[in-house]
């Protein structure tokens, strides 16, 4: 099975999943980071702050991940 490349968008929203990676979907991790470490930074302030979009759906602005990823010294 091939693996989802990590790109990410110009503008919209992106899930956990597509942050922090899938291995079960194979999805590469943008931020290699567990999902209770993710939680717990955004949580303390360390990480941005999520979006609702409906009753089940949370996700995170494309821009706040790229930023994100530029101070954690990455590219976005």
């Amino acid at each position: 099975m091939a693996t989802q490349s990590a790109t990410l968008p110009e503008t919209g929203f992106l899930r956990i999943w597509q942050i922090i990676g899938d291995k079960k979907k194979n999805i590469t991790p943008l931020i290699p980071i567990g999902r209770t470490t993710f939680l717990n930074g955004v949580r303390d302030g360390k990480f941005p702050q999520p979006v609702k979009l409906g009753e089940r759906t949370t996700a995170w602005r494309t821009e706040d991940i790229k930023n994100l990823i530029a101070e954690m010294g990455g590219e976005a």
